[in-house]
């Protein structure tokens, strides 16, 4: 908690997604947290404005990239991870389950034997207590699933990136109801993030400015335990209860398609087909 990174929010309002740049404060080493790649769904084209952005920021401050960080394999935008590596370098890191996430949907996908499973896509698959350095600040992952298998919340000092275990204390959390989500798990991992300290700083991944509020994503533990609406005062029966009716209600993502075919690659398109061109498939009642 004695170290506190500058932590630097870029907002996707096509997605509604934060990334985050994030500089250790003794060094210019950073790390960037759930980058996104931009894609035109409906005419089938992918543009790099928002990484550019980033990019930008890296270079205009001087900073060098250590890792690129995925809280999860994100099933509502598509991830820029090795477009960034290309051009500042970097490991991009993913928790170990994405090998559940990638069985799963390549058989959703009908991927086929030439998709590998094994998350070698990612230079680095993280355990529960895993460490790892930005500069001279260590860094801890901790398995929090629920949301999907794979989820991790990232440890950088007095800040923690939650993906999408958690939202904004009045956006309360985020659905458990895809293929390898749990509710139950939801809660035990939600309660995990908030036994860290009070003071923790907790950034979201997404934040839909609920009520006409401004968009939001920075919080504590302590305001999250007190304040969250799907949290605060609820048992687990309870929570599990409010979170499954909720999740009855909702549509799919709108990018859930192209998102997980491109994320569970690591951000990588898929390959070329015969005619050198690259598709996406959509699974016709697969979802």
């Amino acid at each position: 908690m004695t170290i506190k990174p500058k932590v630097t929010g870029f907002f996707d309002a096509a997605t509604n997604t934060i990334s985050y740049v994030v500089q250790d404060p003794a060094s210019k080493a950073c790390a960037i947290v759930d980058s996104v790649m931009d894609i035109d769904y409906a005419a089938g084209r992918i543009t790099y404005d928002h990484a550019d952005a980033m990019i930008a920021f890296v270079r205009d401050n001087g900073l060098t990239v250590d890792w690129l960080i995925e809280t999860h394999v994100h099933a509502d935008h598509l991830s820029a991870a090795p477009y960034i590596q290309t051009a500042l370098g970097g490991k991009i890191g993913i928790g170990r389950n994405i090998t559940m996430v990638q069985d799963t949907f390549g058989k959703i996908f009908n991927e086929g034997t030439e998709f590998q499973r094994d998350g070698s896509q990612f230079d680095r698959l993280f355990d529960d207590g895993d460490t790892y350095t930005v500069g001279t600040m260590t860094c801890e992952a901790i398995h929090t699933p629920g949301h999907t298998p794979a989820c991790m919340t990232h440890i950088m000092g007095d800040a923690a990136f939650v993906g999408d275990t958690l939202f904004m204390p009045d956006g309360g959390s985020a659905r458990a109801d895809f293929p390898g989500g749990d509710a139950g798990q939801l809660y035990d991992s939600i309660q995990r993030v908030l036994s860290l300290p009070d003071e923790m700083r907790l950034f979201m991944c997404h934040d839909y400015g609920p009520n006409g509020r401004d968009i939001a994503y920075e919080t504590t533990v302590a305001e999250e335990k007190a304040n969250n609406i799907h949290i605060s005062g609820k048992t687990r029966e309870e929570f599990v209860k409010l979170r499954t009716a909720r999740d009855a209600t909702l549509a799919m993502p709108r990018l859930i398609i192209p998102s997980l075919q491109v994320n569970m690659r690591g951000g990588e398109l898929p390959p070329p087909d015969e005619d050198g061109k690259r598709y996406l498939k959509v699974p016709l009642n697969g979802l």
